[in-house]
């Protein structure tokens, strides 16, 4: 007699997830700074201990700090004559040696536990909230020409809170987990990307280059961080505190590159696994090329995460607050000069409000003071990134001045003499579709359109196909039936859309940020979803002992099978008749599909 047990069945292995219990974090704290307070005098003994410096920053690959004969300089943007860093651009050939040394390391860090991981980011945000703060607010200041009160938001409240939100995330991400049933325990395991996953930053926020390395890396992957040149002093800056907090060499690698060097190696990596990227369109879509390309030299089919920037909206109503519209439409047009990804560009103003809006707005800004942010605390913003930018923009207002449907109602002068420095410029439109209107400027001016009060609805129909983004959109009105009216027609045109507030100022946790269109992949970082763009599951189904075996009455048993519990009381076994098969399985003589039928034998 042949026996064989029914543990035959067992997985081969078994796994554990342990129940992850909710983990509390709040919003940090946005400091004040204010005359005579700890954080200020902190904050202006690390920015005098900068002024003038040049840090010297190397690429990082594992332990080994690598210099290259390619080396490039961060200017300020309000000072060009300092060089605020001096660092190395990594070639392909230490982009690939970052690829294999990565991926050598991917499966001991994917096979730690979640909350160990995510113990690196809440070390790394207790730093920055803590110890570290006012070094990369400073770092932020000069190298990417940001206000206090910008860097307070960005490099310390927004950055910690995607440390701390997105660990959180992870570890409850565990608790996800499939229905039992009664024969059978099913497990979902998390595991990170089978590969490698390249991270590109941009410069307007250093806490986004903290989050598009440190989001992948707490879900199991390694990453490839390219840092954006004019933020290089801040991104180091957060890349040493992520060290310091216990991030195992060779998860992240710090690679300075240039863009196409960059993206030419990680694309033609048969182990990409994933690309996490904020930037322009054109970049991301030469990247997503690339990938189409080569999808046939890659083990998996990498993730694409792409935001990309917007032409964002203020539509105003006739039943608007004035003063909201003023402060709001200010604020999100020009602090940091416009180079938000999220900064309103195109507004929308009745004509029987413009009047009063235009003059107040014109008022506003002509007390606003654009300048050195480090020597004055009270600057509203600074100069715009560097000298590809400002060129840029200054096309912008002469296209403005140069346009017969165009009037400059406020600012439109630029000088870079000392820095890049725009000033803040309001300019009116009688064609809603001209391309200041439709495309992404990135720096302090705003377009006005002018609509006839009763064609509202007819206005929401054109902001909704006037640009190829959509990011970020507002409608003010106190009318609750034009907000209806609104949420439906711009149900598309933003994936972040606020009603009686600017456009700008999502905030971790509480506004999920990104769009789609030609903004992006929408996959909403700062929120709970997010982190599983860098997961790949696996779900495992472990049978209990011998229930493999049943039939469940829906099909007979095969041949010589016959279940009987053991005499010794131990699993069920099988054995095969002495007798020979009671049963037999016979093919069904009919046509159509095959059938199993259950005979006698006599």
């Amino acid at each position: 007699m042949l026996r064989v047990r029914a543990a035959v069945c067992r997985s081969w292995r078994r796994f554990q997830t342990s129940s992850c219990a909710a983990v509390e974090v709040k919003n940090e704290p946005i400091l004040g700074f204010t005359e005579g307070s700890s954080e200020r005098k902190e904050l202006l003994q690390v920015l005098n201990s900068l002024k003038g410096a040049t840090e010297e920053i190397p690429c990082v690959v594992g332990d080994e700090h690598v210099w290259t004969k390619d080396i490039r300089y961060q200017l300020s943007p309000f000072n060009h004559s300092h060089k605020v860093a001096k660092f190395c651009y990594a070639d392909k050939e230490l982009i690939n040696k970052a690829i294999e040394a990565s991926v050598a390391a991917r499966r001991e860090w994917d096979l730690k536990p979640v909350q160990d991981r995510a113990q690196v980011l809440f070390k790394a945000a207790d730093i920055i909230s803590g110890p570290k703060r006012a070094e990369v607010l400073a770092k932020t200041m000069i190298g990417q020409g940001k206000t206090v009160v910008q860097a307070e938001i960005d490099a310390a409240a927004e950055l910690i809170d995607f440390f701390r939100f997105n660990a959180k995330h992870a570890i409850e991400l565990q608790n996800q987990q499939p229905l039992d049933a009664a024969e059978s325990t099913n497990t979902m395991l998390y595991r990170g990307l089978e590969g490698f996953v390249a991270a590109v930053a941009p410069f307007n926020f250093t806490a986004i280059g903290g989050n598009l390395a440190g989001t992948p890396a707490v879900m199991g992957n390694v990453v490839l961080w390219k840092p954006s040149d004019t933020a290089m002093s801040a991104s180091y800056a957060v890349y040493r505190v992520l060290r310091e907090s216990g991030l195992p060499p060779n998860i992240i690698q710090f690679l300075p590159a240039d863009g196409p060097v960059f993206g030419d190696a990680v694309t033609s990596s048969e182990h990409l696994a994933g690309i996490n990227f904020t930037g322009s369109v054109p970049t991301f879509k030469r990247l997503w090329k690339q990938v189409a390309q080569n999808v046939d030299t890659y083990r998996t089919f990498p993730r694409l995460a792409g935001e990309c920037g917007g032409k964002n909206f203020h539509f105003v109503h006739s039943s608007a607050d004035i003063q909201s519209v003023v402060m709001g439409t200010i604020r999100s047009a020009f602090e940091f000069g416009g180079q938000k990804c999220s900064a309103c560009s195109r507004m929308y103003v009745p004509d029987s409000l413009w009047p009063q809006i235009r003059q107040k707005m014109v008022d506003v800004l002509r007390d606003v003071r654009v300048g050195d942010p480090v020597e004055d605390f009270g600057t509203f913003f600074s100069a715009v990134i560097d000298d590809k930018s400002f060129a840029r923009i200054k096309r912008w207002l002469e296209h403005a001045k140069s346009s017969p449907n165009l009037t400059v109602i406020s600012g439109g002068t630029c000088d870079d003499s000392k820095g890049y420095f725009v000033e803040p410029t309001i300019v009116e439109t009688r064609d809603p579709q001209d391309a200041i209107m439709n495309e992404e400027i990135f720096g302090p001016v705003l377009t006005v359109y002018v609509y006839p009060e009763k064609d509202y609805q007819k206005v929401l129909q054109l902001i909704d196909r006037t640009s190829p983004y959509a990011l970020t959109g507002a409608v003010f009105a106190k009318d609750q039936k034009v907000i209806s009216d609104a949420a439906e027609a711009l149900r598309n045109a933003a994936g972040n859309y606020y009603v009686n507030d600017k456009s700008t100022g999502s905030i971790v946790a509480q506004q999920p940020f990104g769009g789609a269109r030609a903004s992006g992949t929408n996959d909403k970082p700062g929120g709970p979803h997010y982190v599983l763009r860098w997961t790949s599951p696996q779900v495992v189904k472990e049978t209990h002992e011998g229930d493999c075996l049943t039939f469940m009455g829906m099909y007979p048993t095969p041949p010589g099978l016959l279940q009987v519990s053991s005499s010794r009381g131990g699993p069920e076994e099988v054995q095969r008749s002495s007798r020979g098969a009671p049963e037999e399985v016979q093919r069904s003589s009919r046509g159509g599909p095959e059938e199993l039928q259950k005979v006698t034998l006599t």
